[in-house]
């Protein structure tokens, strides 16, 4: 099963808010396996503002951010434990392998690789026009 989930709903599943909020859709999503949603990279972005003027770059801590996301809406579907919060634990092999640029879009993935009673890890990526972009894993926690 795959279905698209547009920003309203986005904004009813994850806490954040602009200028923090780095997933624009979901393009697809299997419950309790996978995930994949985009984020558009545009120049009035805030955070090229400061990174890095005349050269901006989308920074990789954003990256993970955006992958975090979308595994975190990934995991309000399957876990059972809609409306609980999945706290960003741990980061596990982060490597960034193309610059991010304003007008990329992002593809973000997210996979489930293992769920335990309060911990989940999930395996991350974000390419741009098919070429890999970055990659990690992710930990999160429950009830912290």
């Amino acid at each position: 099963m795959s279905e698209t989930i547009k920003i309203v709903d986005i904004l009813n599943i994850l806490p954040h808010r602009y200028p923090l909020l780095l997933v624009d859709r979901v393009l697809e999503l299997e419950p309790s396996s996978r995930i994949v949603g985009i984020k558009n990279l545009t120049a009035t972005d805030p955070v090229f503002q400061g990174h890095f003027p005349g050269n901006p770059v989308y920074p990789g801590v954003f990256q993970l951010e955006a992958m975090a996301q979308c595994a975190g809406i990934l995991l309000n579907q399957a876990s059972g434990r809609e409306g609980e919060i999945a706290y960003f634990a741990a980061v596990d092999g982060a490597r960034f392998r193309r610059v991010c640029r304003p007008g990329d879009q992002l593809r973000i993935e997210a996979s489930v690789l293992r769920i335990r009673a309060k911990m989940v890890k999930v395996a991350g990526t974000i390419s741009v026009d098919g070429e890999l972009a970055s990659e990690a894993e992710l930990m999160f926690a429950y009830g912290v």
